[in-house]
């Protein structure tokens, strides 16, 4: 199969570990042009050095904030200088806080909606006119909650299946300018992410991580948490020009974990 990526570029958020680090590895590993950004600098020249060891694709970075526009303009407007165009746009956030609906008060809630979903919209708007110029993938990343709603996490469901909403509308709107976005599930992948979610759930039920652990693997079929490399394989498959006819699609990457059809 031929994923024809060399030479692409490409704008990976939140990149500097977690599952936006897996992804940038594995493109630069197809040979794109990768354009790390996250608020954690020091992580970020972190993988810069260890991704340019690969001797592929080129790989700078972006000291960014996502929930800042100017912040996430200079990324889009650097992306261009460095590399010419946007070919993949990969947007990317970490969790919001885990709670309940009680628990959340509006700045919480106003929070969490500009870095989880505002971000992608502005991110998108940016992108635009170089992706409209030739073409392009966007790809957002989001939980298995666009599915299922996980308990305790309120604003994560809410802001997640916003994304597929968008993702969703933004197929038809983008599709006469040969852009294709799609939308790609985690469930239980091990990052930090999902090791936080683990704790606080131990500490909730009284019991040790290693039992909440147990109790979420025995409910994957494939019995196991997932790689981030697994997840980074997908979506760089959708980024690819092996995907020329898919797009408004949610995908789920938790090892058969969410039932529903």
């Amino acid at each position: 199969m031929e994923l024809n990526l060399e030479g692409k570029s490409a704008l990976v958020i939140a990149s500097s570990q977690g599952l936006g680090r897996a992804i940038a590895t594995s493109f630069v590993k197809e040979g794109v042009n990768v354009v790390l950004a996250s608020r954690n600098e020091e992580k970020l020249i972190e993988t810069m050095d260890e991704l340019k060891v690969l001797n592929k694709g080129s790989v700078t970075y972006i000291k960014t904030d996502i929930t800042k526009t100017e912040d996430i303009k200079k990324a889009v407007q650097y992306t261009v200088e460095q590399n010419g165009t946007i070919d993949i746009l990969i947007n990317n956030a970490g969790g919001p806080p885990a709670g309940t609906f009680e628990q959340m008060d509006d700045e919480q809630w106003q929070n969490a909606f500009e870095l989880n979903l505002l971000s992608y919209i502005r991110l998108i708007r940016e992108a635009l006119p170089y992706l409209k110029n030739q073409g392009g993938k966007i790809i957002n990343i989001a939980s298995s909650s666009i599915k299922e709603p996980i308990q305790g996490l309120i604003l994560s469901n809410t802001f997640r299946t916003g994304i597929v909403g968008l993702s969703k509308s933004l197929a038809t709107e983008l599709a006469p300018h040969n852009i294709l976005i799609n939308t790609v599930a985690l469930g239980r992948i091990a990052t930090d992410r999902v090791a936080h979610l683990d704790s606080v759930s131990a500490e909730r039920q009284g019991i040790s991580i290693e039992e909440v652990e147990k109790k979420a693997k025995a409910n994957i079929p494939l019995g196991r948490y997932g790689h981030p490399d697994e997840f980074a394989k997908v979506v760089t498959f959708l980024a690819s020009d092996a995907n020329s006819y898919m797009t408004g699609s949610s995908f789920l990457v938790d090892g058969g974990m969410i039932k529903s059809i």
